[in-house]
Protein backbone atom coordinates (compact mmCIF):
# COMPACT_ATOMS: atom_id res chain seq x y z
CA UNK A 1 0.00 0.00 0.00
CA UNK A 2 1.31 3.59 -0.69
CA UNK A 3 2.05 6.56 1.29
CA UNK A 4 -0.76 8.23 -0.29
CA UNK A 5 -3.24 5.19 0.54
CA UNK A 6 -2.15 4.81 4.20
CA UNK A 7 -2.96 8.76 4.66
CA UNK A 8 -5.99 8.52 2.90
CA UNK A 9 -7.52 5.51 5.06
CA UNK A 10 -6.21 7.32 8.01
CA UNK A 11 -7.97 9.94 7.28
CA UNK A 12 -10.94 8.33 6.80
CA UNK A 13 -10.89 6.03 10.10
CA UNK A 14 -10.34 10.01 11.70
CA UNK A 15 -13.46 11.25 10.19
CA UNK A 16 -15.65 8.43 10.85
CA UNK A 17 -14.59 8.10 14.61
CA UNK A 18 -15.40 11.98 15.03
CA UNK A 19 -18.72 11.54 12.72
CA UNK A 20 -19.50 8.49 14.58
CA UNK A 21 -18.71 10.40 17.75
CA UNK A 22 -20.83 13.12 17.36
CA UNK A 23 -23.92 11.07 16.15
CA UNK A 24 -23.83 9.31 19.66
CA UNK A 25 -23.47 12.89 21.58
CA UNK A 26 -26.67 14.22 19.36
CA UNK A 27 -28.56 11.29 20.03
CA UNK A 28 -27.80 11.39 23.51
CA UNK A 29 -28.40 15.53 23.72
CA UNK A 30 -31.76 14.94 21.33
CA UNK A 31 -33.16 11.62 23.49
CA UNK A 32 -32.80 13.88 26.70
CA UNK A 33 -34.56 17.21 25.24
CA UNK A 34 -37.39 15.14 23.55
CA UNK A 35 -38.42 13.25 26.85
CA UNK A 36 -37.14 15.86 29.05
CA UNK A 37 -38.50 19.05 27.89
CA UNK A 38 -42.30 18.39 27.69
CA UNK A 39 -42.62 17.70 31.44
CA UNK A 40 -40.50 20.55 32.40
CA UNK A 41 -42.91 22.82 34.80
CA UNK A 42 -43.46 25.85 37.17
CA UNK A 43 -43.96 23.21 39.99
CA UNK A 44 -40.34 21.69 39.41
CA UNK A 45 -38.87 25.41 39.97
CA UNK A 46 -40.44 25.62 42.82
CA UNK A 47 -38.11 27.17 45.85
CA UNK A 48 -39.19 24.58 48.10
CA UNK A 49 -39.05 20.57 47.74
CA UNK A 50 -42.06 18.47 48.43
CA UNK A 51 -42.69 14.86 47.55
CA UNK A 52 -45.62 16.33 45.03
CA UNK A 53 -43.45 18.96 43.18
CA UNK A 54 -39.95 17.12 43.54
CA UNK A 55 -38.57 20.47 42.48
CA UNK A 56 -35.11 20.55 41.29
CA UNK A 57 -34.18 24.26 43.11
CA UNK A 58 -32.46 23.20 46.42
CA UNK A 59 -30.35 20.84 43.92
CA UNK A 60 -29.59 23.23 41.72
CA UNK A 61 -28.26 25.74 44.26
CA UNK A 62 -26.50 22.99 46.18
CA UNK A 63 -24.80 22.04 42.98
CA UNK A 64 -23.50 26.05 42.24
CA UNK A 65 -22.33 25.53 46.23
CA UNK A 66 -20.67 22.78 45.62
CA UNK A 67 -18.55 23.33 42.39
CA UNK A 68 -17.33 26.91 44.06
CA UNK A 69 -16.33 24.93 47.05
CA UNK A 70 -14.29 22.05 45.51
CA UNK A 71 -12.40 24.74 42.81
CA UNK A 72 -12.17 26.97 45.98
CA UNK A 73 -9.86 24.01 47.09
CA UNK A 74 -8.66 22.15 44.02
CA UNK A 75 -7.52 25.34 41.64
CA UNK A 76 -5.32 26.63 44.22
CA UNK A 77 -3.18 23.84 44.90
CA UNK A 78 -3.76 21.64 41.53
CA UNK A 79 -2.18 25.31 40.09
CA UNK A 80 0.32 25.92 42.75
CA UNK A 81 1.82 22.18 42.28
CA UNK A 82 1.85 22.43 38.67
CA UNK A 83 4.00 25.76 38.65
CA UNK A 84 6.05 24.42 41.14
CA UNK A 85 6.94 21.54 38.72
CA UNK A 86 7.10 23.08 35.71
CA UNK A 87 8.77 26.13 36.72
CA UNK A 88 11.27 25.40 39.64
CA UNK A 89 11.38 21.88 40.17
CA UNK A 90 14.17 20.14 37.61
CA UNK A 91 11.72 18.36 34.98
CA UNK A 92 14.33 15.34 34.27
CA UNK A 93 14.32 14.82 38.38
CA UNK A 94 13.12 11.94 40.06
CA UNK A 95 10.44 13.87 42.15
CA UNK A 96 8.49 15.29 39.01
CA UNK A 97 8.86 11.73 37.67
CA UNK A 98 6.88 10.70 40.67
CA UNK A 99 4.47 13.15 41.26
CA UNK A 100 3.66 13.31 37.27
CA UNK A 101 3.23 9.09 38.04
CA UNK A 102 0.94 9.49 41.06
CA UNK A 103 -1.69 12.24 39.73
CA UNK A 104 -2.32 9.86 36.15
CA UNK A 105 -2.77 6.69 38.56
CA UNK A 106 -5.08 9.32 40.53
CA UNK A 107 -7.00 10.07 37.52
CA UNK A 108 -7.92 6.50 36.71
CA UNK A 109 -9.45 5.53 40.09
CA UNK A 110 -12.87 5.03 40.22
CA UNK A 111 -15.06 7.78 41.76
CA UNK A 112 -17.25 5.48 44.26
CA UNK A 113 -13.47 5.11 45.62
CA UNK A 114 -13.32 8.45 46.30
CA UNK A 115 -16.23 8.48 47.61
CA UNK A 116 -15.22 5.78 50.65
CA UNK A 117 -12.61 7.42 51.17
CA UNK A 118 -14.33 10.20 51.80
CA UNK A 119 -17.04 8.53 53.70
CA UNK A 120 -14.21 6.65 55.74
CA UNK A 121 -12.01 10.23 56.47
CA UNK A 122 -14.22 13.41 56.27
CA UNK A 123 -17.58 12.11 57.78
CA UNK A 124 -16.73 9.15 59.90
CA UNK A 125 -12.68 10.35 61.00
CA UNK A 126 -13.28 14.17 60.93
CA UNK A 127 -16.78 14.01 62.13
CA UNK A 128 -17.90 16.26 59.56
CA UNK A 129 -21.19 13.97 59.13
CA UNK A 130 -22.66 13.27 55.27
CA UNK A 131 -22.12 17.35 54.52
CA UNK A 132 -21.67 19.75 51.70
CA UNK A 133 -18.19 20.60 53.14
CA UNK A 134 -17.44 16.50 53.37
CA UNK A 135 -18.80 16.15 49.59
CA UNK A 136 -16.43 19.58 48.51
CA UNK A 137 -13.44 18.21 49.87
CA UNK A 138 -13.63 14.66 48.55
CA UNK A 139 -14.06 16.64 45.18
CA UNK A 140 -11.74 18.42 45.36
CA UNK A 141 -9.15 15.86 45.52
CA UNK A 142 -10.92 13.98 42.95
CA UNK A 143 -9.99 16.56 40.14
CA UNK A 144 -6.75 18.02 41.79
CA UNK A 145 -4.65 15.28 39.58
CA UNK A 146 -6.47 16.84 36.19
CA UNK A 147 -6.34 20.42 37.25
CA UNK A 148 -2.72 19.61 37.98
CA UNK A 149 -1.42 17.85 34.79
CA UNK A 150 -3.60 19.75 32.62
CA UNK A 151 -2.33 23.30 34.04
CA UNK A 152 1.26 21.76 33.92
CA UNK A 153 0.64 21.01 30.15
CA UNK A 154 -0.44 24.09 29.20
CA UNK A 155 2.67 25.87 31.15
CA UNK A 156 4.83 23.86 29.64
CA UNK A 157 3.61 24.54 26.12
CA UNK A 158 4.42 28.23 26.87
CA UNK A 159 7.55 28.48 24.70
CA UNK A 160 10.69 29.12 26.64
CA UNK A 161 11.97 32.13 24.70
CA UNK A 162 9.42 33.88 26.61
CA UNK A 163 11.11 33.31 29.99
CA UNK A 164 14.52 33.75 28.32
CA UNK A 165 13.31 37.04 26.92
CA UNK A 166 11.70 37.98 30.62
CA UNK A 167 14.91 37.02 32.14
CA UNK A 168 16.84 39.01 29.63
CA UNK A 169 15.36 41.78 30.87
CA UNK A 170 16.07 41.59 34.61
CA UNK A 171 12.97 39.37 35.43
CA UNK A 172 13.21 37.48 38.19
CA UNK A 173 11.58 33.59 38.09
CA UNK A 174 8.37 34.73 40.13
CA UNK A 175 7.83 38.04 38.27
CA UNK A 176 8.06 36.26 34.62
CA UNK A 177 5.67 33.12 36.33
CA UNK A 178 3.11 35.35 37.32
CA UNK A 179 3.21 38.03 34.31
CA UNK A 180 4.56 35.96 31.07
CA UNK A 181 3.67 32.42 31.46
CA UNK A 182 0.32 32.49 33.58
CA UNK A 183 -1.22 34.66 31.21
CA UNK A 184 0.00 33.06 28.09
CA UNK A 185 -0.88 29.58 29.68
CA UNK A 186 -4.46 30.36 31.36
CA UNK A 187 -7.04 29.32 28.26
CA UNK A 188 -4.91 25.80 29.26
CA UNK A 189 -5.58 26.18 32.40
CA UNK A 190 -9.11 27.08 32.14
CA UNK A 191 -9.52 24.26 30.13
CA UNK A 192 -8.86 22.19 32.84
CA UNK A 193 -11.17 23.45 35.18
CA UNK A 194 -13.60 23.16 32.90
CA UNK A 195 -12.86 19.56 32.47
CA UNK A 196 -12.90 19.89 36.52
CA UNK A 197 -16.59 21.44 36.44
CA UNK A 198 -17.88 18.84 34.32
CA UNK A 199 -16.78 15.93 36.91
CA UNK A 200 -18.23 18.19 40.01
CA UNK A 201 -21.51 18.42 38.03
CA UNK A 202 -21.88 15.31 36.84
CA UNK A 203 -21.06 13.56 40.08
CA UNK A 204 -23.01 11.30 41.91
CA UNK A 205 -21.64 8.29 43.63
CA UNK A 206 -19.19 9.95 45.57
CA UNK A 207 -21.74 12.50 46.54
CA UNK A 208 -24.14 9.47 47.95
CA UNK A 209 -21.71 8.76 50.94
CA UNK A 210 -20.43 11.90 51.64
CA UNK A 211 -22.83 14.54 50.93
CA UNK A 212 -26.08 12.62 51.39
CA UNK A 213 -29.38 12.80 49.32
CA UNK A 214 -31.35 15.63 51.45
CA UNK A 215 -33.66 17.46 49.05
CA UNK A 216 -33.37 20.91 50.77
CA UNK A 217 -31.12 23.96 49.70
CA UNK A 218 -27.98 23.57 52.46
CA UNK A 219 -28.09 27.07 54.52
CA UNK A 220 -24.29 26.12 55.98
CA UNK A 221 -21.62 23.83 55.57
CA UNK A 222 -22.46 20.86 57.33
CA UNK A 223 -25.90 20.84 56.15
CA UNK A 224 -26.72 17.49 54.46
CA UNK A 225 -27.47 18.24 50.42
CA UNK A 226 -27.75 16.38 47.10
CA UNK A 227 -26.75 17.81 43.87
CA UNK A 228 -28.54 18.30 40.80
CA UNK A 229 -27.07 14.42 39.39
CA UNK A 230 -27.86 12.93 42.96
CA UNK A 231 -31.65 14.35 42.77
CA UNK A 232 -32.04 13.04 39.34
CA UNK A 233 -30.60 9.76 40.45
CA UNK A 234 -32.88 9.51 43.66
CA UNK A 235 -35.74 10.19 41.07
CA UNK A 236 -35.29 7.50 38.68
CA UNK A 237 -34.20 5.36 41.21
CA UNK A 238 -37.62 5.57 43.61
CA UNK A 239 -39.53 4.66 39.74
CA UNK A 240 -42.51 7.12 40.98
CA UNK A 241 -40.87 10.61 38.89
CA UNK A 242 -39.29 9.16 35.97
CA UNK A 243 -40.52 12.11 34.13
CA UNK A 244 -39.37 14.79 36.43
CA UNK A 245 -35.86 12.80 36.01
CA UNK A 246 -35.60 13.58 32.52
CA UNK A 247 -36.95 17.33 32.81
CA UNK A 248 -33.91 17.57 35.60
CA UNK A 249 -31.54 15.90 33.14
CA UNK A 250 -32.25 18.55 30.82
CA UNK A 251 -31.73 21.33 33.38
CA UNK A 252 -28.52 19.48 34.11
CA UNK A 253 -27.61 19.52 30.66
CA UNK A 254 -28.43 23.22 29.65
CA UNK A 255 -26.18 23.80 33.38
CA UNK A 256 -23.45 22.38 31.64
CA UNK A 257 -23.55 23.94 28.35
CA UNK A 258 -24.23 27.64 29.92
CA UNK A 259 -21.17 26.98 32.16
CA UNK A 260 -18.71 25.52 29.11
CA UNK A 261 -19.75 28.29 27.28
CA UNK A 262 -19.22 31.21 29.57
CA UNK A 263 -15.71 29.40 30.76
CA UNK A 264 -14.63 29.04 26.53
CA UNK A 265 -15.61 32.59 26.01
CA UNK A 266 -13.57 33.89 28.81
CA UNK A 267 -10.79 31.41 27.70
CA UNK A 268 -10.60 33.06 24.31
CA UNK A 269 -11.11 36.27 25.99
CA UNK A 270 -8.07 35.34 28.20
CA UNK A 271 -5.94 34.18 24.37
CA UNK A 272 -6.93 37.68 22.83
CA UNK A 273 -5.52 39.40 25.72
CA UNK A 274 -2.35 37.01 26.42
CA UNK A 275 -1.40 37.33 23.11
CA UNK A 276 -1.62 41.15 22.58
CA UNK A 277 0.40 41.52 25.73
CA UNK A 278 3.24 39.41 24.37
Amino acid sequence: MSARAKSFAARLLVYAGASFSMTVLLFIMGYILVRGIPHLSPALFAWEYNSENVSLTPALINTLYMTVLSLAFAVPLGVGAAIYLSEYAKRSSRLVKVVRLTAETLSGIPSIIYGLFGALFFVVTLRMNLSLMAGALTLSIMILPLIMRTTEEALLAVPDAYREGSFGLGAGRLRTTLKIVLPSAAPGILAGVILGIGRIVGETAALIYTAGTVPEAAENLLDSARTLSVHMYSLASEGLHIEEAYATAVVLLATVAGINALSAWTAGRLGRRSNGQI
